[in-house]
């Protein structure tokens, strides 16, 4: 097992992942999820890959990536809210074949241990409601609501 930075070569590995977490998202929210495509251009992930501040992490286990945690580094300073930098995840997936192994909760751990070395003060995530599974995860990690997102269909 080896949690590390994503690199080039993980590519194809992170985009299969990324292909099924749309399909989550979409046959939760199909008004507004795509049933096909890529959230983000290969080029675009290389950027993500390379930038300090949206590391990527992969769980890697005998030379297979089985799971990923896409970050990024925040720095609120404004108004009324207090100085502080967040770690914000934007998405965790393990893949389909590899669930139940504790891979998101390794993959959690690190980053949290990262967040701590980067002097963040917390670590922040949205959840979709169509994703009842993820929001149980999360939970049971220790994480709790920051503030409720509403919407209404018209």
């Amino acid at each position: 097992m080896n949690i590390r930075k994503a690199v080039s070569d993980d590519l194809e590995a992170v985009n299969s992942l990324l292909r099924q977490v749309l399909k989550v998202h979409h046959d939760g929210r199909p008004d507004l999820f795509c049933a096909e495509g890529k959230k983000y251009t290969d080029n675009e992930l290389l950027d993500i890959f390379s930038n300090p501040n949206t590391p990527v992490f992969v769980y890697e286990e005998d030379g297979t990536v089985l799971g990923y945690a896409f970050c990024a580094l925040l720095h609120q300073e404004s108004g009324s809210l207090m100085p502080l930098s967040t770690l914000y995840i934007d998405d965790i997936c393990v893949d389909e074949n590899a669930r139940g192994k504790h891979i998101g909760s390794k993959l959690f751990e690190y980053v949290k241990a990262f967040a701590r070395e980067k002097g963040c003060h917390n670590i922040t995530l949205h959840v979709w409601e169509c994703n009842p599974g993820a929001a149980a995860f999360y939970k049971a990690l220790g994480m709790s609501p920051q503030y409720t997102s509403m919407e209404m269909l018209l």
